[in-house]
């Protein structure tokens, strides 16, 4: 009774002290006046955000450069003294167009570099055309020294347009002069429907203009433009990738605020952003270059505009005094369809497929594959017979997992006992354990066996959904692309390592995995739980949490892909469960090889004879 009139006083108190709030709160309410201050001072506060963001999202070129005014003599005259012989050439501003199907080129007069690159037949994730060159982002420049003990460089310098064909080609010569036969050229030539530009330096007539006991060096900057939703995802993908030393492919940090190597022999060096790239490739390799990344990615945004800042610092060889290195740019997909026709570069080197066997598996089996496939199905439901096929394939490895785990379940009582029996001693428990799966035949090891061999295909296909170009922007479903996250709902606000929305698909391949997880831990969790082995329990539910958070922001087709297979694997594991494996004919089994003499190999035979001593050992010590 006194408890019941506790419970009634506690609620009539909680009453009285919401109705005294909700009074506080209208006698404290803001009169027309006060409210109206308030708006205008919080439209005074949102103006001066909108500002900050403004500028806080305003490009920062690469390297501020002080701008000619040509209409100003002094200044020009000024400009020739600090050049010396290179002001020859007449300062002009602007830029001239090179383009072709596929490709759209803006090359500045000063400097003689690339201004803009564009991706004609691609936008971004909001629509915008993709950029590789934007807004200064990027710098390319040669330094040198001159006879007369001027340090220059050519991004101050002004180059001479002159654009003509050769054959369906176009070609561009940008030439910084110091006389009518003596310059230093840029050439570009663009072919058609062609991502690779033909990219030449060269100097005629400079070798006694060019200090050749100092060295020439290329400089070359570049800041990765965001192109994606999840900056984060897309920063995960964004490397400085190299071919160095005859072959070899190397990465700097994808995630170190900054990583900085010196290599030699480089053949070509890749400023990934994920789905496009911007690459530099010689003929002539660098004997060396510095390199350096730096991450400017620290958390997810929606207004972060860059992703990573490149940069690398090459000598380059004279021959005779004079500049002569040939190259190419590429501005264009990071697609193996695409730079496969690259061969003798070796630009799909630069694609992430995965180390090892895992990249082989990738590249060769399930990229083709995935090409077929999608080329006569929608892309969604290729991923799912993809998948299908799969799982198929693997249905062997599964029902030998599945038969070791009933055999280990047909033991169980025999292993219970045996643990009762000598609990107190666990080197006896365990060789007496270790004799009754010896002598049914068994192995727990041969349950591990077959998911470690799955372990290849699942690496490679978890490295084949990031960086398959295939998924880029293809829809499914409620998944407007393939290659990024889909979203169901949009929170108002962010979850750590969650983020700001729902994604449907990782919530599925989670149900999935724990129903999964269920069928196959479930045994293990009955059984008694070994000193120093993993919870199965904890793991059991730690697995499904972890692939809900963790894939919310990588690319639905991979979580698509998850859905489906675990999917499939229960549906494997129910039919050999219900219709192929018979525990009675599987105990019978067992007890038909325990009647069996089991020959030991020379590895059971050296481990029974270790634990038989260590045995020996532990008697003695006691008495």
């Amino acid at each position: 009774m006194e408890e019941k009139k506790l419970d009634i006083n506690s609620i009539i108190g909680f009453v009285l002290i919401f109705g005294i709030l909700i009074f506080m709160f209208y006698q404290n309410q803001p009169t027309p006046e006060e409210l109206e201050a308030q708006k205008a001072e919080q439209e005074q506060v949102e103006a001066a955000n909108k500002k900050t963001e403004e500028e806080a999202t305003k490009v920062t070129p690469i390297k501020e450069e002080a701008s000619l005014n040509l209409n100003d003599s002094t200044a020009v005259a000024q400009y020739k003294s600090t050049v010396g012989a290179f002001g020859f050439t007449q300062a002009t501003d602007g830029t001239t167009t090179l383009e072709n199907e596929v490709l759209l080129l803006e090359v500045a007069n000063k400097g003689g570099q690339i201004v803009e690159a564009k991706m004609k037949n691609f936008v971004t994730y909001d629509s915008i055309p993709v950029y590789l060159v934007k807004d200064g982002n990027a710098n390319f420049a040669l330094n040198f020294t001159t006879s007369d003990n001027r340090t220059l460089n050519t991004a101050d310098l002004y180059f001479e347009p002159s654009l003509s064909n050769s054959g369906d080609n176009h070609v561009l010569s940008m030439k910084a002069k110091v006389g009518e036969n003596q310059f230093l050229e840029y050439r570009y030539e663009t072919k058609p429907n062609d991502y690779l530009v033909n990219f030449t330096v060269r100097s005629q007539g400079l070798s006694g203009i060019i200090n050749s006991s100092k060295p020439v060096t290329l400089d070359w900057d570049l800041k990765a433009i965001r192109h994606g939703k999840s900056v984060q995802y897309e920063n995960r993908y964004t490397r400085l990738t190299y071919n160095h030393e005859d072959g070899n492919i190397s990465k700097l940090s994808e995630s170190s605020e900054l990583d900085e190597e010196t290599e030699s022999d480089i053949k070509w060096l890749s400023y990934r952003q994920h789905f496009f790239s911007t690459i530099l490739a010689t003929d002539d390799h660098f004997e060396s270059a510095q390199l350096s990344s730096k991450n400017l990615v620290e958390e997810e945004s929606k207004d972060i505009l860059f992703t990573k800042e490149y940069s690398t610092k090459a000598p380059l060889k004279l021959q005779g005094g004079e500049i002569s290195q040939n190259m190419y740019w590429y501005y264009g997909p990071t697609d193996v369809k695409i730079l496969d026709d690259y061969k003798e570069l070796g630009l799909a080197d630069s694609i992430p497929f995965g180390w090892g066997i895992f990249g082989w598996i990738n590249r060769y089996a399930f990229t083709p594959f995935y090409s077929f496939l999608s080329s006569f199905l929608p892309f969604g439901i290729a991923i799912i017979v993809m998948t299908i096929l799969v799982r198929l394939a693997l249905s062997p490895v599964t029902y030998k997992s599945y038969l070791s785990q009933a055999k280990m379940k047909v033991l169980k009582p025999e292993i219970s006992e045996i643990n009762e029996k000598y609990k107190d001693n666990a080197m006896k428990k365990q060789q007496e354990t270790m004799k009754v799966y010896n002598k049914a035949g068994v192995s727990p090891m041969s349950g591990c066996v077959p998911a470690l061999m799955q372990l290849p295909i699942f690496y490679a296909l978890f490295m084949f959904f990031p960086t398959s170009f295939a998924l880029r922007q293809k829809s499914f479903l409620w998944a407007e692309d393939l290659s990024s996250y889909d979203t169901i709902f949009e929170l108002p606000f962010t979850i750590p390592f969650y983020g700001d929305h729902v994604s449907l698909f990782p919530i599925l391949a989670s149900v999935a995995i724990f129903f999964y997880m269920q069928m196959t831990t479930g045994q293990s969790m009955q059984m008694q739980q070994q000193p120093g082995m993993p919870n199965m329990k904890f793991i059991m539910y730690l697995s499904p949490i972890m692939m809900l958070f963790f894939f919310n922001n990588y690319a639905s087709g991979l979580s698509l892909y998850y859905f489906i297979s675990n999917l499939i694997t229960i549906f494997i594991m129910l039919a050999i469960k219900n219709y192929i494996l018979d525990e009675e004919k599987i105990h019978a089994q067992i007890q038909e090889n325990k009647k069996k003499p089991k020959k030991e190999n020379r590895f059971q035979r050296k481990m029974r004879e270790m634990m038989e001593q260590a045995e020996q050992q532990k008697n003695t010590g006691k008495r």
